[in-house]
């Protein structure tokens, strides 16, 4: 019987180690962290042996493939050890894609992919697809597969850190929304790294697939001349519609593939820049899968968005709190702040990237009345920000932050939480740091 190691036990590795089971495997389960109570109940469950607090090389490195959650990085030890003994190092999309023959829509970019993801999975719903939602959201493609669900369709979305450990999984329709600098010190702050593992989602496109991707976007456009690309392209653009399969002009959202199809901007549910990006991917994917104009419009019209994504939270005392937690990087912040309407105290902060906040400059000193820093150090932002002139407040939790922003904030104003990063210094993730600001504005 060949064994299989799986490194971390959270939706991912869980799910990866029942089907690995399933299909017959010696399954072994290690995480450096404890293990939440779910998924040793699941581990337990079926029987599937496990460890906590530590990997132990002896009972990993005899097996003949490694399952690796995303989130650990190649430098760690015991990664490194795999690798110099030639065991092959995978992740769970990767896995469970050889068992199963659904058609797969995959989604990555570094920033939007969330949204686009949700919204094609909401239009395929509401065209009565039989759809399944995975990868970086919702529940592990692998335990959904291992449980026996016969989806025709999954909608996929995947991180640059899932990219770099798939190399036979097939995406039937590609989309790549964007490249800008993100986890650049997962990438040794080499732009290039980062942009080799976004381009991986074309990786093993045929001719009778769908590559779709921003064909404004100046790292793809150089991207681009370097590979022969097999798949139908189908670039989209609020610049220009020459050559594009999507397009938005005067005011009219337009897809040119596999007919003509068109609405008024207006009706689309999504506002701002970069929500007529997403939702221009989205048509296009959605309408190469099948579906009809009538459901695609009503669809696009009635689509609610994604939590943590520019999202309205409350209005108090003349004061509108927005929780955009999801903004783990400087250009989804810059997006953000492109959208604001009002003067507003921008909540900045957390675990550093490599992030260069010069890209926010001009936006921070025409936008924001305020800032206030949220993170265990905030000195890098100081150096950059304090020179500006604009009044700031320096705190180390989600309390501190709106009482500081209670102070700076005056009726007509708007409270935004777009910290450009990552999470991981005060909260355990991303959803934490959300729902612990949308807890204390709604108790305001």
């Amino acid at each position: 019987m060949k064994k299989i190691a799986i490194l971390g036990a959270a939706e991912s590795g869980v799910g990866a180690a029942i089907l690995a089971q399933k299909q017959g495997y010696d399954v072994f389960v290690s995480d450096m962290a404890i293990i939440k109570p779910h998924y040793k109940d699941m581990l337990n469950d079926h029987g599937i042996n496990w460890e906590e607090g530590q990997h132990s090389s002896e009972k990993i490195l005899d097996a003949s493939e490694i399952i690796k959650s995303p989130g650990i990085p190649d430098n760690a030890p015991i990664v490194a050890q795999a690798v110099q003994l030639g065991i092959h190092i995978i992740n769970e999309i990767e896995f469970a894609g050889r068992y199963t023959n659904a058609k797969m829509i995959c989604i990555t970019g570094s920033n939007g992919k969330t949204t686009t993801t949700s919204l094609i999975y909401h239009i395929l719903k509401n065209a009565n697809y039989n759809v399944g939602l995975a990868g970086n959201i919702g529940r592990s493609l692998a335990l959904q597969i291992a449980e026996g669900c016969t989806f025709d369709h999954y909608v996929v979305e995947l991180s640059s850190f899932q990219l770099d450990n798939m190399y036979d999984f097939h995406a039937n329709i590609a989309v790549l929304l964007n490249i800008t600098p993100d986890h650049l010190d997962r990438y040794d702050n080499d732009m290039q790294k980062y942009a080799d593992s976004k381009m991986r989602i074309i990786q093993n496109q045929q001719e009778n697939d769908s590559f779709i991707y921003w064909a404004d976007d100046p790292i793809i456009k150089r991207e681009l001349e370097k590979y022969g690309i097999k798949a139908q392209k189908c670039p989209f653009s609020i610049l220009s519609k020459k050559g594009m399969i999507g397009y938005i002009e005067n005011g009219t959202y337009t897809l040119e593939t596999p007919t003509p199809f068109n609405m008024e901007q207006e009706s689309l549910s999504l506002n701002g820049k970069h929500n007529m990006y997403n939702s221009l991917a989205a048509g296009i994917a959605t309408r190469i899968a099948g579906v009809s104009d009538k459901n695609l419009r009503e669809s696009l019209s009635c689509f609610e968005g994604v939590e943590h994504r520019l999202e309205k939270v409350a209005t108090v005392g003349g004061v509108l709190y927005i929780n955009d937690s999801k903004a783990t990087n400087v250009d989804a912040c810059w997006y953000a702040l492109e959208s604001m309407t009002r003067p507003t105290i921008l909540i900045i902060g957390g675990k550093d990237k490599g992030n260069d906040y010069e890209a926010i400059r001009e936006l921070v000193a025409e936008k924001c009345a305020g800032l206030v820093f949220l993170g265990a150090d905030n000195s890098k932002l100081h150096n950059f920000f304090d020179p500006m002139g604009i009044p700031t407040y320096d705190t180390h939790s989600m309390k501190e932050c709106i009482e500081a922003c209670n102070k700076l904030a005056k009726p007509g104003y708007t409270v935004l939480l777009s910290p450009c990063c990552a999470s991981f210094d005060l909260f355990k993730n991303m959803e934490d740091r959300g729902e612990q600001f949308k807890e204390l504005v709604r108790n305001l």
